[in-house]
């Protein structure tokens, strides 16, 4: 299990209503903003869990943020509703189609997910199975 995840910003307001959007159909809701001395950005968790969290933040080292090659961020999805619903908000935000939602069997019985990458490149996955609900 992870902790967070941090996804980097060159913009930041339009990343930020992006991920508000994306996120809000995983269920997801932004955090109250707190300065902890780092570079400006905003995080999501799961309603009355303070863990795990995701940002949105503009880079520690004042560079440029750019995507990583061979990495990708991959989201549970409560149903296969729920992964169109987030993968049709990202692409109607300026995402770009990565794999449309539908089953993909060969990975798990069951599975169904969508795969697209943020208007800035950051590869998402957003994934069901029943396998995850425990």
């Amino acid at each position: 299990m992870f902790s967070h995840i941090q996804i980097g910003a060159r913009d930041l307001p339009k990343m930020v209503a992006f991920y508000d959007a994306v996120l809000g159909c995983l269920g997801l809701v932004r955090m109250a903003s707190e300065n902890d001395s780092g570079p400006p950005g905003e995080g999501w968790h799961q309603p009355g869990k303070p863990w795990p969290q995701v940002f949105v933040q503009l880079p520690f080292n004042g560079l440029p943020a750019t995507w990583g090659n061979g990495m990708q961020v991959s989201f549970a999805a409560d149903s296969p509703q729920t992964v169109r619903a987030a993968w049709e908000q990202a692409i109607a935000l300026g995402g770009f189609d990565e794999g449309a939602p539908g089953p993909r069997p060969h990975y798990s019985p069951g599975y169904f997910g969508a795969y697209c990458r943020d208007p800035e490149g950051n590869k998402l996955c957003f994934v069901y199975t029943p396998e995850m609900r425990g």
